[in-house]
């Protein structure tokens, strides 16, 4: 009997789901169904513009790049970051409507290409909304302005008397309106104002802003009509599935070409070359292409494959041996990066001295959706949709493989299930710009779990040694702080073995600390795989170990962790650099004077999620419960988890808090979530998240030996409060990441008195 194939895209499978995903949709966002879904996939000879209007040369209003008022009034609006789950087609573009005075009704979102007129559009460093947030107010402010103004000429009324609301320009005093679009002919012949002369409203005025958003792309995810990269199908399109090189810098000796092309399905293979110069960067590892009509044949031809590999000096490469020689750099001296006081006069003369080494291993992104990207390469240039996180990354890079100009490649960006920082780097696109122009058809390339897992840029494996001098009394006099891991420069420079001053600036350098003597040293550490960013980045193995440092020293000096934390980082008050012992604080791009090292609001996250949490009460009543708290991305977040063990003997978590204060927050239910999620992202870190190497692979495959946290660990309750603030926005992506790790294991600690000084915990057998 033949037989038959059938093939179920995942649209037309939730679209048949009929009323019970409809109905889902309308809960999850009331009124939210005239905002427009990325544009499906542009069709042959067309690309969008790198603008919002529907065509170019269309009349209207235009302010900048970002704003576009048509005759008929709709305002397009562009996203120019990307949407991967945190809502930011949600926020950015309501600063933009609420400053013009739109009724969103009549707002139209659209998805900006990449392009340097937008900017940095990186949606990474927990950057849209703190970077944005004036900016995006100044477009609508522009827009506004230019439309008062004509509504004042016509009424003969100063333009202060003038308000712009819903849509229209209102005189109250003369009771007229005039609707935008009967203003947008006239406004569009005045020159447009500098944004930065424009007023912007007082923040009270800002209608939506803070706020409940309606999360306006969730009709759309959720009945299936969301377009991710796999969804993207071009005429003619071929799928592809890449051999690469199990270890970085490996090279294809040999490989059976017969057997995979005899493969039904199998149309050609195509040899990639691999990273040229000394360092990876961005560029794709290499291998062989298994181009074919569908993913199925791609995956089975390179089954067939049977390839053999130099895997070149990184082969060298084990986790287990690399650990030691990582410990062995934490305990030796290494670069000052930060000094105050004598450290080593002052452990002379401590009353006791306490010292402890943690270790955490590589990590991989591990985003629902693994990379895929589909190219269009012809005469005219070339054409990517991706789901990526940095669009003009993936143009440069995309021109740089083809050996063309930047000007000749359009990005359009999809949606993202998912990117931690993974979809950052654009190697995957450059892989199939490539392999269309040798097909000469449209080619998606797409990574499998297992490609994702052992071809990632991974998070560097890190080894700290920290040390305290405590005096007679109990207070710490003297604090040296030892870091080893192999930096991300090295993935840009093969030569880089020292971690950099914006990697310690996560948590080192920007620690306040109340101890007269502090040094930080930085530890040489080569790098064997792709180092890359993950979320919260540093910041996850340097609040482990120092969250986890001060609790033990809590317990041995037998004092409340809470009592000795707030101690340890000293009254409130704004850390100079001088405090610090630094020159300058990287700060995540932003000025130490709009930003500073503010040890108030810290202290103020730490007392206000213990109170909520009942840490007092429940310490007194032998409930287990830890506490961690760390400043990132110049947000700051405390958090408390409460442990037990389950019926089988092993640790789980049973109810978490967090407190965050990221200053001005655009949308708190998207906040919130992102908050929830961090909590759940760290649990996978703290009880499963381990890449080893051996022999210069990676070892773990997929979800079975590189685990995430399942529904059944998660915690029944997730307790999260955003604390209200005036400050300027910080992030909220990356941020509740850190300390959840190390509030885990100090709970782990008051439950069973282990001391867990490496991650992960299952693997402890926790």
């Amino acid at each position: 009997m033949e037989q038959q194939r059938v093939v179920l895209l995942r649209r037309s499978f939730l679209a048949g789901l009929g009323l019970a995903v409809g109905g889902l949709a309308l809960g999850l966002a009331e009124g939210s169904a005239e905002a427009a879904p990325p544009a499906p996939a542009a069709p042959p000879g067309s690309a969008a513009p790198p603008g919002p209007e529907p065509a170019p040369g269309e009349p209207g209003l235009r302010a900048g790049v970002f704003l576009h008022i048509a005759m008929d009034g709709t305002a397009s609006i562009v996203c120019h970051r990307s949407e991967m789950g945190q809502g930011i087609r949600s926020s950015l573009p309501v600063l933009i409507a609420d400053e013009l005075g739109a009724d969103m009704a009549r707002v139209k979102i659209v998805q900006g290409i990449g392009d340097k007129a937008y900017g940095d559009q990186n949606t990474d460093g927990s950057r849209s909304v703190r970077d944005g947030y004036e900016p995006m107010r100044r477009v609508g402010a522009t827009a506004r302005a230019m439309l008062v103004a004509v509504a004042a000429k016509r009424w003969r009324v100063p333009a202060a008397e003038c308000v712009a609301e819903q849509h229209a320009v209102h005189h109250a005093k003369s009771k007229r309106s005039l609707d935008f679009r009967e203003l947008v002919a006239d406004a569009a012949k005045l020159p447009v104002p500098d944004a930065k002369t424009v007023a912007l409203r007082p923040v009270a005025e800002l209608k939506r802003v803070g706020g409940p958003l309606p999360l306006l792309d969730g009709p759309a995810i959720v009945t299936g009509a969301a377009q991710f990269g796999a969804d993207v199908r071009l005429p003619g399109m071929l799928t592809a599935v890449i051999a690469r090189p199990p270890v970085v810098g490996g090279k294809v000796v040999r490989y059976d070409g017969a057997r995979a092309l005899a493969v039904p399905g199998v149309k050609k293979l195509v040899d990639l070359p691999g990273p040229k110069g000394g360092a990876v960067g961005f560029q794709p590892l290499g291998g062989v292409a298994v181009v074919a009509d569908s993913t199925w044949a791609a995956m089975r031809g390179r089954a067939a494959l049977q390839i053999e590999w130099d895997h070149g000096p990184n082969a060298v490469y084990d986790s287990a041996t690399y650990r030691e020689a990582l410990s062995s750099a934490a305990r030796a001296p290494g670069k000052v990066m930060r000094k105050v006081g004598d450290v080593d006069a002052a452990l002379k003369a401590a009353a006791r001295t306490i010292e402890a080494e943690y270790y955490v291993p590589h990590l991989a992104h591990a985003p629902m959706e693994p990379p895929s990207a589909v190219a269009r390469v012809d005469a005219n240039g070339c054409e990517v949709w991706a789901p990526t996180q940095n669009p003009q990354a993936a143009r440069t890079e995309v021109a740089r493989a083809l050996g063309v100009d930047e000007a000749k490649v359009t990005v359009h960006v999809t949606f993202l299930g998912g990117g931690f920082g993974r979809k950052s780097k654009p190697d995957y696109c450059s892989e199939a710009a490539l392999l269309a122009r040798a097909m000469g058809a449209p080619v998606r390339v797409q990574w499998t779990r297992e490609d994702d897992v052992q071809s990632d840029y991974f998070h560097a494996v890190s080894a700290q040694r920290l040390t305290a001098g405590l005096d007679a009394t109990g207070k710490v006099t003297a604090w040296l702080h030892r870091t080893a891991f192999p930096p991300i420069p090295s993935t840009f420079d093969a030569r880089a073995k020292t971690p950099s001053e914006g990697e310690l600036g996560q948590g080192v350098l920007d620690l306040a600390l109340s101890a007269p003597n502090v040094r930080a040293e930085a530890c040489d550490a080569p790098a064997h795989v792709r180092i890359g960013w993950l979320r919260s980045v540093c910041n996850i193995f340097h609040a482990f170990a120092v969250q986890s440092f001060i609790d033990e020293i809590a317990h041995a000096r037998q004092a409340d962790p809470r009592d000795v934390l707030l101690e340890v980082l000293g009254p409130a008050r704004q850390a100079t650099l001088a405090e610090l012992g630094v020159a300058k604080v990287p700060n995540y791009g932003a000025p130490i004077e709009k930003h500073p090292v503010d040890v108030g609001r810290l202290r103020h996250v730490i007392e206000r999620v213990t109170e909520i949490s009942g840490w007092e009460a429940a310490r007194k009543a032998g409930r287990a419960v830890g506490l961690a708290a760390h400043r990132s991305f110049l947000t700051y977040v405390a958090v408390v988890a409460a442990v037990s063990k389950d019926a089988l003997g092993k640790v789980r978590v049973d109810e978490v808090w967090l407190v965050a204060d990221a200053g001005t927050v655009i949308n708190p239910d998207r906040a919130r979530s992102q908050m929830e999620g961090a909590v759940v992202f760290g649990m996978s870190i703290a009880f499963h998240g381990a890449i080893t190497v051996k022999g210069g692979a990676v070892e773990q495959t997929n979800f079975r030996d590189y685990q995430v946290v399942r529904s059944p660990e998660v915690p029944k309750r997730i307790h999260v409060e955003l604390v209200k603030s005036d400050a300027p926005p910080g992030g909220v992506g990356e941020p509740g990441v850190p300390p959840v790790a190390p509030a885990i294991a100090n709970a782990v600690f008051a439950l069973t008195k282990t001391r867990a000084r490496e991650l992960p915990l299952r693997r402890l057998g926790l």
